[in-house]
């Protein structure tokens, strides 16, 4: 039986929810869930997307712009971290005493619906794991619910609410949101130096990944990644470990490059489970196939079914994900925003065959940019050119003293260009036949690879 706290109460004694920025990728997903629950919603936002065109395609009533007339008989009202709590529909629904509920305590309240919720944590790589595990589970028909970071082409969308009890969450530990969740399994990919500017120090942000851990009755955790095992010491729960070495539960053996991805033999002890042929640049992706291969695996998979799952999955989006080939060279996105994601992206596609890889960076928060600085010039040094933009502040000012010229100039082939526009007419200009470009932020700098394939697509190019 699961702890029950206060939100629980509220959302089992309500019928009717509005949602405040309902189009947005952590909303519709809970959104499409609350429906499949028979909750009566409706829902505002000022853009237009895809999501949202998910939302109303269900039958959701959604108003454009927000105004306080559009809470009108709301018993409870449920905004996104991104919302102000100066948005008039927080401000009359406080004025008229309707309860208010930010995400991820909401998202928290939705866990505790399921009997056997899989919270996939860790610094990097929970978009990727938790798609893995939701495509498994979906093509292997366990009708999952599921809440992924990013949009899983096998269903285009962040989410699916499923018929059975299992739920695949990602936990996100940035100010200890994962928190608010409840999770039955849990996996635990890696513990890496990101978030700092809340955490402050490593050991605060184990501690925490602990706390997340400890919710839960089964753990799956990277054996090779010694903060991650530490966090799990002391806890009073079953933990299978997967990795590279054989000491590990699940482990990789005979591994082979190949031109899309890596393949290799996925052993349990002495046993041979399958050979996987991954269709997902990158090492650090046979350590997430694994978690998700061990996950279902335990819940009844057959090797079989997982194999193939796995090998039709093909990377969730904004993860290595290609958005085309213009002019001969190749264009692709992805979320790398911490120095160790970058260095993963990068030697990932410089493994492949390309004959430049160009890096196309937004540097994401002062803190993070100033913390890490000489960790972004290595990672950023992979590349054969980078093109910089100047830092994303978002919730931040920069107190910190800190520029991307402070990156460029310690990178050899670098140069600055701000506005999506101009950062596209560079890539045009800058790209030749055999180069793959990847752009590469938490930021919103994928705009500029979209214009990048409008502008290719249309045949403009700038003038040279």
């Amino acid at each position: 039986m699961k702890l029950q706290r206060n939100e629980d109460k509220i959302i089992d004694n309500v019928k009717r929810i509005h949602m405040i920025g309902i189009g947005g990728s952590g909303m519709c997903p809970l959104a499409e869930i609350l429906n499949s629950k028979g909750y009566i919603l409706t829902g505002s936002d000022n853009n237009e997307s895809d999501p949202l065109k998910r939302v109303k395609a269900l039958g959701i009533k959604v108003f454009m712009g927000h105004s306080a007339e559009n809470i009108e008989g709301a018993e409870l009202v449920v905004y996104s971290a991104a919302i102000s709590k100066e948005n008039p529909e927080i401000v009359e629904a406080e004025k008229r005493g309707i309860p208010t509920m930010e995400r991820s305590h909401l998202l928290g309240a939705i866990t505790r619906k399921y009997d056997n919720v899989i919270g996939v944590c860790g610094t990097h790589g929970k978009t990727s794991v938790t798609s893995m595990i939701t495509q498994i589970l979906i093509l292997n028909k366990m009708e999952p619910t599921a809440v992924i970071g990013g949009k899983l082409p096998l269903i285009n969308s962040n989410g699916i609410a499923g018929k059975s009890e299992i739920m695949v969450c990602e936990s996100c530990e940035f100010v200890d949101t994962f928190l608010q969740l409840s999770p039955d399994i849990t996996v635990l990919l890696n513990i890496d130096n990101d978030h700092l500017d809340y955490f402050k120090t490593m050991e605060n942000m184990v501690a925490s990944f602990k706390k997340f851990i400890a919710m839960g009755k089964f753990c799956y955790v990277n054996g090779d990644d010694t903060l991650a095992l530490s966090a799990t010491k002391g806890l009073d729960l079953k933990t299978t470990t997967f990795g590279f070495s054989p000491e590990n539960d699940f482990y990789a053996a005979n591994e082979v490059a190949g031109k899309f991805g890596f393949s290799f033999d996925v052993m349990k002890g002495d046993k041979k489970l399958c050979r996987l042929d991954l269709k997902i640049p990158g090492h650090h992706n046979i350590l997430n196939a694994l978690s998700a291969f061990a996950v279902a695996y335990d819940l009844g998979v057959s090797p079989e079914g997982i194999k193939e799952a796995l090998e039709k999955f093909t990377g969730a989006g904004r993860r290595f994900e290609f958005l085309g080939e213009f002019n001969g060279f190749v264009l692709a996105d992805d979320y790398a925003h911490h120095p160790t994601e970058i260095n993963a992206t990068l030697t990932a596609a410089k493994n492949l065959d390309y004959n430049r890889v160009i890096a196309v960076f937004q540097p994401f928060t002062f803190s993070r940019t100033a913390l890490l600085k000489d960790d972004f010039i290595k990672a950023l040094s992979v590349a054969d050119k980078v093109i910089l933009t100047p830092i994303m502040g978002s919730r931040e000012v920069n107190t910190f003293n800190i520029y991307s010229e402070d990156l460029a100039k310690e990178l050899p082939d670098c140069v600055i260009v701000d506005g999506f526009p101009n950062i596209a007419d560079e890539i045009i200009k800058t790209a030749k036949a055999g180069d793959i470009v990847i752009t590469m932020g938490g930021g919103d700098i994928y705009k500029a690879a979209y214009i990048v394939r409008q502008k290719m697509t249309e045949h403009i190019t700038p003038d040279k």
